[in-house]
């Protein structure tokens, strides 16, 4: 599964590869950030590439691809992640929102805020959403933990079954 060019953390020589397609808008993608993401990146210290991929589902939620730009318009100035945190902890998803967070983080809020009316990431993402329908993703979040799918926001536990199978090698 491609990886190259997504906001990632973890080594990029990690054993383990976790693929998560997600939306900003979505209760259960929430959910596993709030619940899981956190346990599962500590109960596997440096053996986790853990890569973030966009799947705004529109037709339910109409502010998960403005969500979805702001967090890249971040990336192109090394905020991904801590951008990506405050989406995942707001109540409220619009410019405003995005803005202030760009401020907080001291982002060049100019430059930020034209990106986000450039759809200068607007084609990226398109991308993203087309590759996982062509997977065969039809919620979100899915995950493919090195190619396997989890999908919905699982306990740790899910993870941590496949995970320590892969580290053993027990899975072909």
């Amino acid at each position: 599964m491609p990886t190259e060019g997504y906001p990632s953390l973890g080594p990029d020589d990690a054993e383990i590869v976790i693929v998560e397609f997600s939306d900003y808008q979505c209760p259960f993608c929430r959910r596993f950030h709030d619940d899981t993401y956190q346990a599962l990146l500590d109960a596997y210290p440096g053996q986790i590439r853990f890569v973030y991929r966009n799947l705004p589902l529109t037709s339910i939620h109409p502010s998960a691809m403005p969500a979805a730009i702001a967090s890249l318009c971040a990336n192109d100035q090394n905020k991904y992640w801590e951008f990506h945190e405050k989406l995942f902890s707001s109540e409220t998803l619009d410019e405003a929102t995005y803005i202030q967070y760009a401020t907080d983080l001291g982002l060049d809020v100019e430059t930020f805020t034209a990106c986000l009316t450039s759809g200068s990431h607007d084609e990226f993402i398109q991308q993203d959403m087309n590759f996982s329908l062509d997977l065969g993703v039809q919620s979100t979040p899915t995950f493919f933990v090195n190619g396997l799918a989890i999908v919905g926001a699982q306990p740790l536990v899910n993870f941590q079954q496949i995970i320590d199978k892969e580290l053993a090698g027990e899975i072909p």
